[in-house]
């Protein structure tokens, strides 16, 4: 226990001093555009994708998004109550079959209701990343059940946002559903005549295809050799965007920003010095967490940026440390796009 505590408070120290005036400086004339990008190995995993965002805002009571699973799911839950009245959104799902469907939800986080929706975005993914929660549900063979029972009781004023971020296994098909619909509405029997509500211009919904992204650096990097290099995550040119299909008119769609992508990030190094690292968003305003895992220790994730919400509106001097390292250790980053955040971003390394 010690060693471990140890290790947490190396970390935490080294990431207070690389907000020193100094380094900022230096940061301050580093060109981000002409570092060299650190080609990697990108590979996708991890079943499907169901993302719900469009619309975003929606106007009245409906069905936001549906289609029917089975296996390892994610569902990335993004909404706003658009009406002029209080509402609830749920997940709900459905067993059209013959023998009860069994639902592990291993991993998940929430935030909102709230109007404040860059704090909604970086809450979700702060809640995601800390992990625990597990739980499990049964759905009857014909009936409903909700994904997460809490989400029934949450009153959405308007122009409230909530985000959900669920995993979880079937061992059955299930239809799942995330629904708009008034406070004191049952689900079960609302769902028998709801409309599916039809997409925003955005088109930001959908079922995608292997919502895990493992990136492994094509060549290990060696603080000694003084190179500075740029990872572009979520561009749509050096990381191409899913695509994929809207299960409830069967047009083809693609997930702009790739929210509800976990970005699994091995950082292969010799050992010589350290190596310091910053996220730098390119398209606007962003606020989120980063995932660690160093020395094979699951640490606390790191808040980008720490200490205020969000950062991003000067993107060339825009910089929230992500930590200083040690070369030729085990070190993990789990990155996602948060919901609220705009992309690209860049990682940038730097030898210490």
């Amino acid at each position: 226990m010690m060693k471990w505590l140890q290790r947490f408070v190396a970390v935490a120290v080294l990431c207070i001093t690389l907000t020193g005036p100094a380094l900022a400086a230096g940061l301050n004339n580093i060109d981000v555009l002409k570092l060299p990008e650190w080609p990697v190995l990108t590979s996708s995993y991890g079943g499907t994708l169901l993302l719900s965002d469009s619309p975003e805002t929606a106007p009245a009571d409906g069905i936001l998004y549906q289609d029917t699973v089975s296996g390892n799911v994610r569902l990335f839950v993004y909404n706003v109550n658009g009406t002029s009245k209080p509402k609830k959104i749920v997940v709900l799902l459905e067993n059209s079959g013959p023998k009860n469907a069994h639902v592990i939800v291993y991993q998940h986080g929430f935030a909102g209701p709230s109007e404040n929706y860059m704090d909604v975005g970086k809450t979700a993914q702060a809640d995601y990343l800390a992990g625990g929660g597990l739980y499990r549900t049964e759905v009857p063979a014909g009936d409903s059940a909700y994904l997460d029972r809490h989400l029934n009781d949450v009153v959405v004023k308007p122009n409230m946002l909530i985000n959900g971020i669920y995993d979880f296994l079937t061992d059955r098909p299930v239809k799942v559903s995330v629904l708009m619909l008034p406070v004191h509405a049952d689900a079960g029997r609302y769902i028998r005549h709801a409309k599916i509500l039809p997409a925003d211009a955005q088109h930001l919904r959908g079922t995608f295809e292997g919502p895990n992204r493992l990136l492994i650096p094509e060549q290990v990097y060696n603080p000694a050799d003084k190179q500075m290099f740029a990872l572009t995550l979520a561009d749509n040119k050096i990381d191409r965007y899913l695509t994929g299909v809207d299960a409830t008119d069967g047009s083809p769609v693609v997930n702009y920003g790739n929210y509800g992508v976990m970005y699994k990030l091995f950082i292969p190094s010799d050992y010589p010095g350290k190596m310091a690292f910053f996220l730098n968003p390119r398209g606007g305003s962003y606020a989120g967490f980063i995932g660690l895992k160093y020395r094979h220790v699951k640490l606390p994730s790191i808040a980008t940026p720490s200490g205020r919400l969000a950062l991003g509106d000067e993107k060339m001097t825009d910089f929230a440390p992500v930590g200083v390292y040690e070369g030729g250790q085990s070190l993990w980053f789990t990155f996602s796009p948060p919901g609220a955040s705009n992309l690209p971003v860049k990682l940038i390394v730097i030898p210490q």
